[in-house]
């Protein structure tokens, strides 16, 4: 196997003085040097466990004839974060740890490298770093958390954002909120349902870059430390073979990634990081893609918020490779891309089975013959917007009504919980997008007020900010151009009748063409004051978010 960069050679005997400065034997030096990227911390509960998997993985790798080397990488909690400025910070860390990690690879020389995210942008981030060192790299993420059990039922964080919703309306007590506050999350890991961080680490899986289980199996169960260890003797295979990431993440298997996506009814988040990976490969995924993948993908797996089934129930099913053999009986995916366990996806599926139908169900039973989610177009988002459409009541799939209009998701909040939105309304917030907000805030803690309230089968919310994975319910995000920008929901004004048929992929402002052209020329677009720092550089250079939010502004 090759040897370290910095093993040969007196020009190299500075790097190797500092070697020996960490303590490095002549035989680690002469091993390839594995980087391996821990985004371990001790305020994200997805995190607190990747110590034990950093070990495990510097277990494999050493068997398998590695030196490995850990760095780090930052993460944020996006439900610590929800619901306040610190949302703005979220969605910006993507990039932080796709260039963070990009200078440290490069400027070290990894002859390979493990990533080792949990949550929501941690995954996304270390997969667009991935594609740009394009040195062999295998995932394993932190896994997903354990349900909670409320009342004899198992229940997550979205149910305790519900909560805070059912309280305000007088639903339940302040005792019932306790409950839930000390159950809803139970143990370390990502949150228990198919919310953005386990949508990610699944698609990881589809996408070739993780083991089996990487985004199902638990936090907690010792087979977690067992993939972690295997995910350390992959990656020394990867690098006999000179396998990397940019042979991995192909075309194909980005379609591969979209359709699992349909499937098993991600958050609407894949919709950002799924085109922001892919530009970082050189390939191109517009949100026209996504509609022509759901015409012909059914939705298998409702897990919660969409249903009342968790990740722990998805895995012990078969997970994701028992989801992808269901549609590869249509023939639905690309079997003959490779993946990082040096054979093809076609290799890997083989002979799983189906183990609980409820779970996963059989590709003739789905739950709809079409995709999980959905991006409309229309005068009020004429470069698209997104619904998780697997999330949204029956009734609520074609609606229309009078907009009540909101500046900020502050000013949403108030008027929801002051009782102000009625059934029928349409929820319009604003200026929240990624170059507006900045940083395209989730709105989990408004739409988790109205289902919470009971009024999800009869409110929609639309914004061009995003929601959460957790989020259930009509709530329509990632309208493009955003208002900062001079898209159309800037015009918006109470009262407005806007139409949405989800079926149909329509979102209509149903004003004249002259009426909306005469309040484009009288009405003011409104710039936040005072942003600074980082976020100031990322509204600078963000791109819409039909184009993934990727920075690109040069």
């Amino acid at each position: 196997m090759d040897h370290n960069y910095f093993c040969d050679g007196v020009e190299w005997a500075p790097a190797r003085s500092l070697f020996n400065a960490l303590g490095m034997t002549k035989e680690e030096m002469e091993r390839p040097l594995v980087g391996i990227v821990s985004s371990y911390n001790e305020i994200v509960p997805g995190h607190m466990n990747i110590d034990k998997i950093v070990e495990a993985v510097k277990t494999g790798v050493s068997m398998a004839g590695g030196t490995p080397v850990v760095f780090p990488a930052i993460a944020v909690c996006d439900g610590i974060a929800m619901g306040h400025k610190g949302m703005k910070y979220s969605l910006v860390t993507r990039d932080l740890i796709a260039d963070s990690t990009e200078c440290m690879a490069l400027a070290h020389h990894f002859d390979a490298l493990v990533m080792i995210p949990n949550c929501d942008k941690n995954v996304p981030g270390l997969l667009m770093a991935a594609a740009r060192v394009n040195v062999p790299t295998v995932f394993v993420s932190g896994g997903p958390m354990l349900a909670g059990h409320v009342n004899g039922k198992k229940t997550s964080l979205s149910s305790m954002f519900e909560a805070v919703g059912a309280y305000t309306a007088g639903k339940i007590t302040m005792e019932d909120v306790e409950e839930f506050e000390n159950k809803a999350c139970p143990t370390c890991g990502s949150c228990s349902g198919m919310y953005t961080a386990n949508s990610m680490n699944c698609l990881t899986e589809v996408l070739g870059m993780g083991l089996r289980g990487n985004g199902t199996i638990p936090a907690v169960y010792s087979e977690r430390i067992k993939l972690a260890k295997k995910a350390g003797m992959a990656v020394m295979d990867l690098l006999k073979k000179n396998i990397r990431p940019r042979d991995i993440m192909t075309e194909k298997a980005f379609y591969n990634a979209l359709t699992a996506d349909m499937a098993i009814g991600c958050s609407t988040n894949s919709m950002l990081h799924l085109p922001a990976i892919a530009n970082e490969c050189g390939i191109t995924i517009n949100l026209d893609m996504a509609n022509e993948i759901s015409a012909k993908t059914p939705n298998i797996c409702h897990l919660a918020p969409a249903g009342h089934a968790y990740m722990e129930d998805l895995d012990e099913a078969g997970g994701v490779y028992a989801v992808l053999n269901e549609l590869n009986k249509k023939g639905l995916i690309n079997t003959d891309v490779m993946t990082c366990t040096g054979k093809t996806l076609g290799e890997n599926i083989a002979g799983v089975v189906n183990k609980n139908p409820d779970i996963i169900r059989p590709i003739d039973n789905p739950y709809s013959q079409t995709g999980g989610i959905a991006v409309l177009r229309g005068n009020l988002a004429p470069d698209g917007c997104v619904v998780k459409r697997s999330a949204v009541a029956p009734e609520m799939l074609v609606h229309s009504g009078p907009a009540r209009v909101f500046n900020s998701e502050e000013d949403a909040i108030e008027a929801i919980r002051g009782g102000k939105i009625k059934a029928g309304d349409v929820v319009v917030i604003r200026y929240e997008g990624p170059a507006g907000g900045p940083g395209m805030r989730e709105m989990l803690s408004p739409t988790s007020a109205i289902a919470g309230m009971g009024l999800d089968k009869d409110v929609a919310l639309i914004t061009d900010g995003r929601f959460s994975g957790a989020t259930r319910g009509a709530a329509i995000g990632h309208v493009s151009p955003e208002a900062v920008s001079g898209g159309n929901i800037a015009y918006v004004e109470d009262g407005d009748i806007i139409s949405i048929n989800i079926p149909e992929y329509s979102i209509t402002l149903e004003i004249p063409d002259d009426e909306l052209e005469k309040r484009r020329a009288n009405t003011k677009i409104l710039k936040k004051e005072n942003i600074t720092g980082y976020a100031r550089r990322y509204a600078a250079m963000v791109s819409s978010a039909d184009k993934g939010a990727i920075i690109n502004k040069f």
